[in-house]
Parts: C-alpha cells; sequence; structure tokens
C-alpha cells in the first residue's frame, strides 16, 4: 500500500465532508470538489450501513481518505473517493481525452494487457495484436490472476483499472510489469495526482465530477459511469507523465 500512503500524505489541505452518497455503482464523497470510487459491491457486506454512515459522517475528508488503507472493502472505497475531494488536479497537465482513446491510439499492432472488464475491450481487439483482459470475476475470454505475470510480462501496454487502489493489488501488479511498457491508470476512483507518476505509473486517466448536483442525483438512482456520462455531469480527462510529453500524438 505505499502508493496509497504517498497519495493520503501528500495532501496539504483538509476539508468538511459535505455530503456523502452510495450508490449500487459508484460512491462519491462531497469536500473541496465531488470525488468518485467505485462501490466495490461484491467485495463487501452491507450489514451495519445505517452506524457506518454514521460514524464517517463525523470525520473530516483527510480523516476519511485514511480509510483507503483499510482492508474493508466498504472504507476503502469512502477512502478513495475522499482522496478525489481533495486532490488538487493540474489541469495543464491533462488532456480532454478519454482512456479507451488514448489505448486505442497507442496499441495499434501492440500487445495490450488489461487489468479489470472496460466495455472498449472489443474494439481494441480489432486493431491490437492481442488483448488479454485479466480478471478476478471471469468472463469468455478473460484470464485468470494466475497468469497475470506471464501475460503482463509480454505486455507493450498494460491498462490497470484504478480499483486496484481500493483492493490493494495495485503495488503487485506494477510489479510484474516490464519495464518498457507503458502502464496507464485509469477508472473513475483513479486519483489524478502527479504522485502515481513517481510510481512508474505513465499516464492517468479519470474524471472530474462537473455538477455534483447532478451526478450525485443520479448515483443515488443507481446510474453506472455511462449513464453518469450521459447526463453531462462528468469530464472525462487523461493526464501523462512529464517523460511522456504529449504521449497523445504518436
Amino acid at each position: 500500500m505505499n502508493i496509497l500512503q504517498d497519495i493520503i500524505s501528500s495532501i496539504t489541505i483538509d476539508a468538511p465532508v459535505n455530503e456523502v452518497t452510495r450508490g449500487i455503482y459508484w460512491t462519491a464523497v462531497v469536500s473541496r470538489q465531488c470525488g468518485l470510487a467505485s462501490t466495490m459491491i461484491y467485495d463487501y457486506e452491507l450489514t451495519g450501513e445505517k452506524s457506518r454512515q454514521e460514524w464517517h459522517l463525523q470525520m473530516s475528508a483527510v480523516q476519511l481518505a485514511r480509510g483507503a488503507l483499510s482492508d474493508d472493502r466498504f472504507y476503502a472505497s469512502l477512502g478513495l473517493a475522499a482522496i478525489n475531494s481533495l486532490v488538487e488536479v493540474d489541469m495543464e497537465r491533462c488532456l480532454d481525452v478519454n482512456a479507451a482513446d488514448y489505448i486505442a491510439r497507442k496499441g495499434k499492432g501492440k500487445n495490450i494487457a488489461i487489468i479489470g472488464h472496460f466495455p472498449f475491450v472489443d474494439d481494441l481487439r480489432k486493431i491490437a495484436g492481442n488483448v488479454w483482459v485479466i480478471e478476478k470475476r471471469i468472463q469468455p475470454g478473460d484470464h485468470p490472476e494466475e497468469e497475470a505475470a506471464a501475460l503482463l510480462g509480454q505486455s507493450d501496454i498494460v491498462a490497470i483499472s484504478s480499483t486496484t487502489l481500493i483492493n490493494h493489488t495495485l503495488d503487485n501488479v506494477l510489479a510484474l510489469c516490464p519495464a518498457k511498457s507503458m502502464r496507464i491508470l485509469l477508472g473513475p476512483t483513479t486519483p489524478l495526482t502527479s504522485v502515481l507518476f513517481d510510481h512508474g505509473i505513465d499516464v492517468i486517466s479519470g474524471s472530474i465530477v462537473t455538477d455534483p448536483d447532478i451526478a450525485l442525483l443520479h448515483i443515488r438512482q443507481g446510474a453506472n459511469f455511462r449513464e453518469l456520462k450521459r447526463t453531462g455531469s462528468v469530464r472525462l480527462v487523461t493526464c501523462i507523465a512529464e517523460h511522456g510529453g504529449n504521449a497523445f500524438h504518436a
């Protein structure tokens, strides 16, 4: 959990927690801004929900952010959302490009490993040399975690779901990536912080909530991220490490 500890340590400004909203797919924390994280509903029990809710609303955003270090997925998810509610985004380093387009531009003819299921996988298979999806909850065509070391070792691009920050597997995944590979962390859970670049990630692709009221309304109603995007309440951005330059261009 070295990455998470470094991210939390880099936060210099605390703020009150104004609102916490947990939907089926997304958890939101509002402090300095509205931060999102995957709810990870399959990974924790829902018992004691009311008492948990009362407990976390009494905390500051930094205190809540420390929950990201917990092995309890409920607290880890809240912690990531709290981190994203506090992180200052360097917009000069960001492009208005979503992860799917970025990976497609860079992945022509390449070997691409993807940690987690994303809706753009089938499109990538049309242009990449190989696309290997590594998943805990396997769907047809996926590869189990046990094959990760072999597949990552052959990969030119490794796209990693930011839910690996919630289940604390990101450090292990990065240790398996070849030095020559491009490592991309993606998904709305992604903290848009340069601390991730210090840990060997080349590209971070996440979201900024531009209309919290609309976003929270739809999260409460059970919207998935595709539905949330259609509301216009979130902005997709991709940030590049300095050594990558303006890496969107081929």
